[in-house]
């Protein structure tokens, strides 16, 4: 048995390593936040054995970071979903990939952009055939809960941008790559008839506050959503590419165009140049 110190009583590290401080812990975790949260799929996913899956999916069921759910009788089976506890853990997650993405896959370089050939770019190309998790919601700017794929539509235009100007607000530490996203709006804005015709939704995405979203969205008259991933739910699922700036993590700049049942079809990443993206994405959710 482990010898703790007398202070890690009452340290919140240590606390919190007691509770997902072990390699398969954290991706447990990882892949509960994708989406995969039946036994056999986790096990395939992670290639654990099963005994070791059960530890820790009981640990964390004791700790009340995962819920078990029936979805199955005769026999009974059981699901695994995040608590509010759980949910609460997504932007440690997000934050330890994003050291790695800079530290440990990178060169240390703080930047709102990546090499097309650099491992960030091809954990995100590896998004294609990839579904959305069901049940994922992101608060909008008409004050509403929102997946982030429109069932209604042919095919959904999902783009992802750091954080846009606020009217009247303070401007924005410089970070390379990072400039640019109030112009990608405008551009999505004037190209919308055509993405309306098509019969493709767009929707855009940042970790900005939904009300700052709202206001930006309201001064610019977008036509289309833009939802807020504050809570850093769908850079978890996806595990989208970010940066930090200005003491937040901001999402890196990416177009995902989604069929109708919400699978990733197409994958626009590093976008450089941004009105070429627009336009190839809307002919990209044409062909679906």
């Amino acid at each position: 048995m482990t010898r703790r110190h007398p202070t890690d009583e009452t340290c919140g590290i240590a606390q919190a390593a007691g509770v997902v401080g072990d390699w398969w812990t954290l991706l447990v975790l990882r892949e509960v936040a994708r989406g995969h949260v039946r036994f056999d799929r986790l096990a395939g996913e992670l290639g654990v054995s099963r005994k070791v899956l059960t530890e820790r999916l009981v640990a964390l069921t004791e700790h009340e970071v995962l819920e078990r759910r029936p979805y199955q009788d005769r026999p009974t089976r059981y699901e695994y979903v995040l608590t509010d506890r759980g949910r609460d853990l997504l932007p440690v997650l997000v934050s330890l990939q994003d050291w790695a993405d800079r530290w440990l896959l990178g060169d240390g370089t703080l930047t709102g952009i990546t090499e097309p050939a650099s491992a960030e770019s091809t954990r995100v190309h590896d998004l294609v055939g990839t579904a959305l998790p069901p049940g994922l919601e992101l608060p909008g700017t008409d004050d509403a809960p929102h997946f982030p794929v429109d069932p209604d539509a042919r095919a959904t235009v999902l783009f992802a941008y750091p954080a846009t100007g606020v009217p009247g607000g303070v401007p924005r530490p410089e970070v390379p790559g990072a400039a640019g996203c109030t112009l990608e709006n405008r551009l999505f804005r004037e190209s919308w008839p055509k993405f309306e015709s098509a019969r493709v939704a767009v929707r855009g995405v940042s970790t900005q506050q939904p009300a700052e979203q709202a206001g930006f969205a309201q001064a610019e008259e977008l036509p289309f959503l833009l939802l807020s991933d504050e809570q850093l739910r769908l850079a978890a699922a996806l595990r989208l590419p970010t940066f930090r700036s200005a003491q937040a993590l901001r999402l890196k700049r990416l177009i995902l165009v989604l069929d109708s049942r919400a699978v990733v079809r197409h994958v626009l990443y590093p976008v450089a140049d941004i009105p070429g993206a627009v336009a190839e994405s809307l002919a990209l959710a044409r062909e679906l």
